[in-house]
């Protein structure tokens, strides 16, 4: 809606009045918006500027009431206005980010931020509950109580109470009660809050990678051979013990089928999985000679039907021997599936517990 971009003046939004209405450009904006509003539209009213919401509101206190025609006449220049633009383009820099966001990459948008004394904030409140629960909970722990009283009644409820639970009881208490005293709290001291609060993370520093280095490591060696996951598991555990037991916690390979996969989900698998692969895969597993991957295949054929069981158990006799590389590959064809699987919602992977390795 043109006639209400945040950088044009609500007295220049729409041409001088025609025909017999006559009505100033403030009226004319009164009746566009209370028909839209009327008819259901989420008008952004709050992106004019103070003064123009003021003449906007004035305008529609005193409208009063006017007929079919006027309404008529109004709506249709309106809509002649809006046929007649070509483009419209963002108010200012700030905004102009924004709609590149994703575009252009990180480190330009900070530069450019960074020289145009651009925020990247909007609506801070917007952005602060967007925040994991690990990020918001020092923000409790460390602002005054009323800071926190008013962060948490800016919260989605659900999320406010799981916050609220992990503080410590007193703590816990203590803003909750602040939180009944912020019935006198004005708009302009909460929107400086979430200025504030937000601001915390525009200059956190860019990260190179989105994901975890542990998450990151577990994916490449999940698919690793073997005898270099071991290997090099075994070098991480002696250079860094945290973040060797940390990974070996993140890696997810064949011989975790049953302790991560639930039963019913085995026969989606089997589906999933190319029918040769997954024969090789379990017929490697089964004559290999390792008890665990002898273990994984047996959970699978346990949970499919009998009839398929029997089936594969007969070409699994028949196979001959499978060389390492080929059966290793195929095993991860079958992780590979599992991961595609739990991305697109149709399986969920038990967690285990997380227990400290002890030597």
């Amino acid at each position: 809606m043109s006639a209400l971009q945040p950088h044009t003046s609500l007295s220049s939004s729409l041409p001088s009045a025609r025909g017999p209405a006559r009505l100033s450009s403030a009226q004319k904006a009164a009746i566009i918006v209370r028909f839209l509003l009327k008819e259901g539209a989420d008008v952004p009213l709050e992106r004019l500027s103070d003064d123009s919401q003021r003449t906007l509101t004035e305008a529609i206190g005193g409208m009063g009431f006017i007929n079919r025609e006027t309404l008529a006449d109004v709506l249709a220049e309106f809509a002649r206005e809006i046929e007649a633009m070509g483009l419209v383009f963002p108010a200012g820099l700030a905004e102009a980010l924004h709609s590149l966001e994703g575009r252009i990459s990180p480190q330009t948008a900070a530069r450019l931020r960074k020289e145009a004394g651009v925020r990247q904030i909007g609506d801070p409140w917007e952005r602060i509950r967007a925040l994991e629960l690990d990020k918001l909970l020092p923000l409790l722990e460390q602002e005054s109580t009323e800071v926190a009283a008013v962060l948490l009644s800016k919260l989605p409820v659900a999320k406010a109470a799981e916050l609220l639970g992990k503080l410590p009881g007193p703590e816990a208490r203590k803003i909750s009660y602040a939180v009944s005293l912020t019935g006198q709290v004005t708009p302009d001291a909460v929107d400086r809050i979430g200025l504030s609060l937000a601001a915390q993370f525009e200059h956190e520093p860019l990260r190179a990678f989105e994901d975890d280095p542990v998450e990151r490591l577990g994916a490449i060696l999940n698919i690793a051979n073997s005898e270099m996951r071991d290997s090099l598991l075994a070098g991480l555990a002696e250079e860094d013990k945290a973040f060797g037991q940390r990974l070996k916690k993140a890696i997810f390979t064949f011989v975790h089928i049953p302790a991560r996969v639930g039963p019913v989900d085995v026969p989606k698998l089997i589906r999933d999985v190319d029918p040769e692969t997954m024969l090789i895969a379990l017929a490697f597993a089964v004559k290999s000679g390792d008890e665990s991957l002898h273990g994984t295949a047996e959970f699978i054929l346990t949970n499919i039907s009998k009839r398929m069981a029997e089936g594969l158990r007969e070409e699994i006799a028949e196979k001959a021997s499978i060389k390492a590389k080929d059966g290793e590959t195929a095993m991860n064809a079958v992780i590979a599936s599992i991961g595609n699987l739990q991305a697109a919602g149709e399986l969920t992977l038990i967690v285990e517990d997380e227990e400290e390795d002890e030597d």
